[in-house]
């Protein structure tokens, strides 16, 4: 299950590219990387459940605030809620 909610959430973040501002292509690519990172350290823990994987991703994310400014990070958590909610 989490395999696939990676691949569709990977998905609508390369479908967003030729149309996505400059922004948000630097939130969906610092994105991509807590997605993919939350869904290796899941399966390699056999946790199969995707609000599990929501889960790693926004402690990833909250963990890693330092990393962006509070504007930056405004943007990530946007785009994540909007990818979840079109992800369903």
């Amino acid at each position: 299950m989490i395999q696939d909610y990676e691949e569709q959430i990977l998905d609508l973040i390369d479908a967003m590219v030729e149309t996505a501002s400059d922004d948000e292509l630097f939130a969906s690519g610092y994105l991509r990387g807590h997605i993919s990172l939350a869904a290796a350290d899941c399966e390699q823990d056999g946790v199969d459940d995707i609000e599990a994987l929501k889960v790693c991703v926004d402690g990833s994310l909250k963990n890693n605030a330092n990393e962006l400014s509070p504007a930056d990070q405004v943007l990530v958590a946007n785009l994540w809620a909007s990818l979840q909610a079109k992800a369903g």
